[in-house]
């Protein structure tokens, strides 16, 4: 509101003014880190702002890469290791903070998802190379230097003790997740609120692009994650979703395993045996951030059906898409835990926060509240309203206004 004052009368005259909020125009940006290939898509005004709020984000993905990596000879965390088994060891705020939601994680599985698996990681990468499952008492030997009970953080003097020497941690299954929550906050810090990172196979999003209820994202059948836009003919068949103020990661062996014997393991080891766990097997997680959903998906990898359930179902705003080749004939078996359906462009799903979900049901069916008996699946600070496809379009926008 704007008000003006007039010299000419002996009052004041208050006019609001009301102007429409500025176009919004679609950019794209890509670069390599962490050995993907981190992509940007977000909605502003102006190029020259996207430009520079997406080098921002870059530089702190970039950042992160340096800190976290387990290739790079420099690296915090690989110098934290050659320091293992010497004493506390301070680290950096992000570093202490990745660490300390792996051990979180670690104790709640049982050491299913374990950071400390480095040892084991690399004698794998190496049998990968030369299609040889690794030497069975180098591995003995490198699994003697895993497990999480052997680091300890101080959270007071943030350092790290790796009790035991030679021990190697490997972030890959939470780190990308972070560098893209990171992306998406400096994304906002620059006032750039509809962007999707997407850290190839982790995808964090914040609102949802002009016109639309969400990001459309694609699950293919064995968990790799495609935008639709970019899907080929063969992925058509992708399960789409949409998410908004949410994280999708998935987990699985589609591309990177190892085949000996008709077996297949995955690049994905269980830290508890030091073993590739055997696919084909796919894990699609839907959370709050990308440093849960990259972390739930590793670990829902490696628990298996059972207990990866009951994994998701301890986690609020989660749900979880588990698919695996069946034992029997090689056929595709799914089991969806409030995983969202797939959605059309006529919809048949709803996307409201959770104090608004029965309300804007209730009036749009015009069902009291206490008498719906709608599924909800709580996902990313989003309801996922599983709902005839009548109710949803009879007043969509009603959505929209009501977030």
């Amino acid at each position: 509101m704007r008000i003006f004052f007039s010299s000419l009368f002996c009052f004041t005259l208050a006019v609001p003014v009301f102007s429409a909020p500025p176009e919004l125009h679609r950019y794209e940006f890509a670069q390599v880190h962490m050995g993907t290939r981190f992509r940007i898509v977000l909605y502003a005004a102006q190029k020259d702002a996207a430009t520079r709020a997406t080098a921002s984000a870059f530089r702190r993905i970039s950042h992160l890469d340096h800190t976290m990596s387990d290739y790079r000879p420099t690296s915090e965390l690989m110098c934290l290791c050659a320091k293992s088994g010497t004493g506390p060891i301070k680290v950096s705020e992000e570093l202490f903070y990745v660490l300390e939601r792996s051990q979180n994680l670690a104790r709640r599985t049982e050491g299913a998802f374990d950071v400390t698996v480095g040892p084991a990681v690399k004698l794998w990468r190496e049998a990968r190379r030369e299609r040889n499952l690794p030497d069975a008492k180098l591995l003995t030997e490198a699994m003697a230097r895993v497990g999480y009970r052997h680091m300890q953080l101080d959270a007071k003097t943030r350092t790290v003790h790796l009790l035991q020497e030679g021990m190697s941690l490997d972030l890959g299954g939470i780190a990308k997740g972070y560098a893209a929550d990171e992306a998406l906050r400096v994304l906002k810090s620059h006032g750039i609120e509809r962007a999707l990172v997407d850290a190839g196979g982790d995808v964090v999003v914040g609102k949802a692009p002009p016109g639309n209820l969400g990001w459309k994202i694609g699950v293919a059948p064995l968990g790799a994650i495609q935008l639709p836009e970019f899907q080929s003919e063969s992925q058509s068949s992708a399960r789409t979703i949409m998410l908004e103020n949410a994280s999708v990661s998935t987990s699985g062996d589609a591309e990177q395993f190892l085949e000996i014997d008709g077996k297949r393991y995955s690049h994905v080891l269980d830290p508890r045996t030091g073993v590739g766990v055997l696919g084909p097997r796919g894990v699609t997680v839907i959370a709050s951030s990308g440093t849960l959903s990259d972390a739930l998906a590793t670990a829902v990898s490696v628990l298996g059906r059972r207990e990866g359930r009951a994994l998701i179902e301890s986690f609020e705003d989660t749900s979880a898409l588990y698919v695996q080749a069946s034992e029997a004939g090689g056929s595709i078996q799914g089991f969806n835990w409030n995983f969202p359906a797939s959605t059309s462009l006529s919809g048949n799903q709803l996307f409201c926060p959770p104090g608004a979900a029965a309300l804007a049901l209730s009036k749009i069916s015009r069902i009291p509240p206490s008498e719906l008996r709608m599924p909800l699946a709580s996902n990313g600070r989003k309801i996922f309203v599983a709902c005839p496809p009548e109710i949803f379009t009879s007043d969509s926008k009603y959505f929209r206004a009501i977030r």
